[in-house]
This record gives C-alpha cells, structure tokens and sequence, in this order.
C-alpha cells in the first residue's frame, strides 16, 4: 500500500498496453533518475524507476489512470 501512490505516479499514457509501458518507462526512469542523484546512483536510479514505471504501465488500464495521448501517436 505504501508503493500504491508513488507507483500510480509513474504509470502511463495510451491506450495499448506497450504504449503504457513505454511512457511509464520514460517517467519512471526520470523520476529514478532524480532520486537516485540525491542518493548517489543516478544511473541505478533510472534504471530501476524505469522498470517499475514500464511495469506498472503495463498493468494498469487507461480506465485505471489516464494522462492523455503518448507523445510519439
């Protein structure tokens, strides 16, 4: 329950389950990226938000959390 909130943070946009689980990839891996440079792995930082971002894109339905169009459609 505690992962609940910041995993919605970083699922996706679209409709198809790849189109999810690039873009929570992308923001996953941004938001990795900022917090592992507060704790000194920036790179291990993205590495893991991105997975957990593409992850919980893949598995959450447009119904579920809905930001929009993917910019590359």
């Amino acid at each position: 329950m505690v992962l609940a909130v910041p995993l919605l943070g970083l699922t996706a946009c679209g409709e198809s389950m790849g189109d999810r689980a690039m873009s929570g990839a992308g923001i996953g891996a941004g938001v990795g990226l900022l917090g592992g440079a507060l704790a000194g792995a920036p790179l291990t930082g993205a590495l893991v938000g991105g997975l957990l971002g593409a992850g919980a894109g893949a598995v959450t339905s447009p119904g579920q959390v809905d930001l929009g169009r993917p910019a590359w459609r």
